[in-house]
């Protein structure tokens, strides 16, 4: 892989922090509201425990659609949005300002950055988000989405603050992963695309394409982590049980009762979560910071106003 300088396109200055985080909050919301519904039905059928009833008939996403659908309204599918909405504008400001802060921290003196450079600074983005934000918007997302009636969950307040932070290692194993190998892809391919067509700005069609692709790759590579995190922040801790006994408990239990495909549950459905997201989360923060950035230069000193 080549290395990448850090400044902006045509040698500028990269993005600041406020174009990183009005971009990278209005992408993940845009994100939010169009793939929403897909990471529920991934989610309920991670949590499902048929595959443990001999002859169960099996229930792919489409069905688990539908069902929700036909038991508890289409909005049904939007539960636990609010919380992801309430989290996702810190979530993505943290995800690409941290992103690029890394990526200077590991430039060399030329200001270059190499590939695995680039993925070690989406590793640490990616674990930065989980523990900032990430884990505390999914355990709630998680329990409201396991809910097949009310839409309230009155187990969180019950159970404290420290119930917000369960999963938090696994969290932070499967954004990282997810960074590292999308901020890695995405580069490349839009690195490889820039150079091939000798221009820095790439139509808004290609940056989807190579963001869907990027974003495929991610759940490929941690689909297990993703699935025991899911049982382990739905489940309740035992007395006495550590996080490590508690994860290693869990993956036995679903190796012993559902065999090794229950650690893909829900694949497909995230894939098509997550790919498409990582379309729209790329498509719209390019555009929203070329936006920004033409508008910051058009303002005296070149900076925004406070």
């Amino acid at each position: 892989m080549s290395a990448k300088s850090v400044q902006g396109p045509g040698g500028k200055k990269p993005a600041s922090a406020a174009t990183n985080l009005i971009a990278g909050g209005g992408a993940g919301m845009m994100e939010a509201l169009a793939c929403h519904p897909l990471d529920t039905i991934k989610v309920r059928m991670q949590l499902s425990r048929r595959a443990r009833a001999p002859g169960a008939p099996k229930r792919g996403f489409l069905k688990t659609g539908s069902e929700i659908i036909k038991r508890e309204t289409p909005l049904g599918l939007y539960k636990g949005l609010g919380a992801v909405l309430t989290g996702i504008v810190p979530k993505m400001a943290i995800r690409f300002t941290s992103y690029e802060w890394y990526k200077q921290l590991l430039a060399d003196k030329d200001g270059m950055v190499s590939g695995q450079s680039t993925f070690l600074a989406g590793l640490s983005a990616g674990v930065t988000e989980a523990v900032a934000v990430v884990t505390p918007m999914e355990v709630i997302k998680i329990r409201l989405q396991a809910q097949h009636h009310s839409m309230a969950d009155p187990s969180i307040s019950q159970r404290g603050f420290g119930a917000l932070y369960r999963g938090v290692s696994l969290t932070a194993l499967r954004q990282g992963s997810n960074q590292a190998v999308n901020f890695t892809a995405y580069s490349e391919f839009r690195d490889r695309l820039q150079k091939y067509q000798n221009t820095t700005d790439l139509p808004s069609w290609q940056t989807m394409f190579i963001g869907l692709v990027s974003g495929a790759m991610g759940p490929l590579s941690n689909a297990p982590i993703d699935t025991i995190k899911t049982r382990l922040q739905k489940t309740p801790a035992e007395p006495g049980q550590t996080a490590i006994q508690r994860i290693v408990n869990i993956s036995k239990d679903m190796w012993k009762q559902e065999g090794s495909r229950s650690f893909y549950k829900g694949i497909t459905p995230r894939i098509m979560r997550v790919a498409p997201g990582q379309a729209v989360t790329f498509t719209v923060y390019e555009y929203l910071k070329g936006v920004l950035e033409k508008g910051r230069e058009m303002l005296p000193g070149g900076t925004y106003e406070e």
